[in-house]
């Protein structure tokens, strides 16, 4: 372990600064400053590192899904050992450059310094120890000794896909990706802002999963441009890692006006226009009063790309209570809590509302009949059965000319899936899956969100690696790929 006496000596929480607001509205860039000075050098990450407590069990493990090593990594740091940390990082965790940019730590939230001190940062931790692993250059291609000769393809380039593609690869099975999108990354590529994940960070992990004999497959919509059957029949196994990338909708009055849509078809098309892939975002904020309904990490995006595109307004709506800014009794450690956060997108600007319930959408008059002007809202009433409900007498209109609904997503597309290979879904509309992983069609697997739902990044590499021990034994008979998890929201007996 760290430094048995750290967290006496080191009290503070430091992490790095972000750049000044006028400064990083101006570009795309990463919010962080990028450190003159390489990770191993910077004093402060070994000091934080330091602050790991002896705590005998380490809570923050069952806090990962991927079950981190993160006593050990964290040792590793303060004693300056970062070829070990690094090792110690790659064996449990395929992408810490992925986890350590966007994932919402809820080992921070299982850390035992934090019962009553601010938790280690282990999120800082993990993302300088891969920073320094690429820039030392600790990060090779790990070539399979030995080809099986099976085949497998796994169609989705996301998080949980890439997972599974890399250990099946290094298994020595000869793996290809489909992606539809024109470039491999799934929702990292396109979804999340470069402002949050430079996309440097997805090529040089794509170059060496290249080198270790991944081929990847962008610009192909299985179902469309190749049926499923056909893929089944191609390759010995297939694993299902198309994500939840159904919105949630809201149908309100008003709906059908122009000027509404789902948050990722905003987000999308201005990723595609900052990665130079699209000369013009076809959904522009520029100038206009723009509503966020959905104060996640989506919405969050939403309003960071927003201002950056020069937004007259933004107004972020959440239909719930604003969370307290400390943990709630009810919800003691170990237990990730709900507690009022501020990220990066909310320090640069707009506006964000609580207990506020969308009953309506308003169009202009004349000409702009047709179009979004105002958005109708009312106070959102708790009942005493515990359901919500808009306030009667409480209706307001906010100016709306762009209106983005950031209310999550309800699960997969399946319609190409269930009729080209009679895919069994679950009672929410996911693929139903075994606790392998093994769908109703042998040979098929389903791994991350496709099959969970709408989860953390965190989780859809875990279950990328459990679904590639999976699929490793159902092809060889037996595996030594780790399986860190066990699928969840299955709908199958064996």
């Amino acid at each position: 372990m760290a430094d048995p006496r750290g967290f006496l000596k080191v009290r503070e929480r430091e992490l790095p600064p972000t750049r000044p607001v006028p400064v990083r509205l101006m570009d795309w860039s990463e919010v962080h400053d990028h450190l003159a000075v390489r990770p191993s050098q910077d004093p402060t990450i070994g000091r934080q590192a330091g602050r790991c407590m002896d705590c005998g069990v380490p809570f923050c493990h069952n806090g990962c899904p991927l079950g981190n090593l993160i006593p050990e990594w964290n040792d590793l740091v303060w004693r300056g050992q970062w070829t070990d940390a690094i090792e110690r990082l790659h064996a449990t965790n395929n992408f810490p450059e992925f986890t350590g940019r966007i994932c919402p730590a809820p080992c921070e939230s299982s850390c035992v310094l934090g019962i009553n001190q601010p938790a280690v940062t282990i999120k800082q931790v993990e993302v300088s120890i891969i920073d320094e692993a690429f820039a030392a250059g600790r990060v090779t291609p790990q070539v399979p000794q030995r080809l099986t000769g099976h085949t497998v393809a796994v169609v989705g380039s996301g998080p949980a896909g890439l997972a599974a593609a890399q250990q099946l690869t290094r298994a020595g099975h000869t793996v290809a990706v489909y992606e539809r999108d024109d470039a491999i990354g799934g929702l990292l590529r396109y979804g999340v802002p470069d402002f949050k994940l430079e996309k440097h960070h997805i090529d040089r992990r794509l170059a060496q999963m290249e080198a270790e004999g991944t081929r990847f497959r962008p610009g192909v919509h299985v179902g469309v441009d190749i049926s499923w059957e056909a893929l089944h029949a191609r390759y010995d196994a297939i694993v299902v890692a198309t994500g939840a990338t159904v919105p949630r909708e809201l149908r309100l009055p008003g709906r059908e006006l122009v000027g509404i849509h789902p948050a990722m078809e905003f987000l999308q098309p201005a990723n595609a226009v900052v990665a130079g892939r699209l000369e013009r975002t076809p959904i522009s904020a520029e100038g206009l009063h723009v509503v966020v309904i959905g104060g996640g990490d989506t919405g969050s995006d939403c309003v960071g790309t927003a201002l950056r595109q020069g937004a007259a307004s933004v107004t972020t709506l959440a239909i719930g209570k604003r969370p307290p800014e400390e943990r709630p009794a009810d919800q003691p450690w170990p237990v990730d809590p709900v507690v009022y956060e501020v990220s990066s997108s909310y320090e640069e600007g707009g506006e964000r509302q609580y207990l506020a319930s969308t009953v309506g959408f308003v169009g202009g008059e004349g000409d702009d009949a047709g179009h979004v002007r105002y958005l109708r809202l009312a106070e959102t009433e708790y009942r005493p059965d515990g359901t919500r409900a808009p306030r009667s007498g409480t209706e307001t209109d906010v100016p709306a000319d762009l209106v983005l609904i950031a209310m999550g997503f309800t699960g997969p597309e399946t319609e190409h899936a269930v009729a080209q290979l009679g895919l069994e879904l679950t009672p929410r509309g996911s693929f139903a899956r075994r606790d392998d992983f093994a769908s109703s069609r042998p040979g098929v697997f389903v791994a991350g969100d496709a099959g969970r739902g709408q989860s953390l990044i965190v989780w859809a590499i875990a279950e990328g690696r459990a679904a590639a021990a999976a699929v490793d034994e159902f092809l060889s008979g037996t595996t030594e790929l780790p399986a860190p998890v066990r699928a969840s929201t299955t709908a199958l007996r064996p």
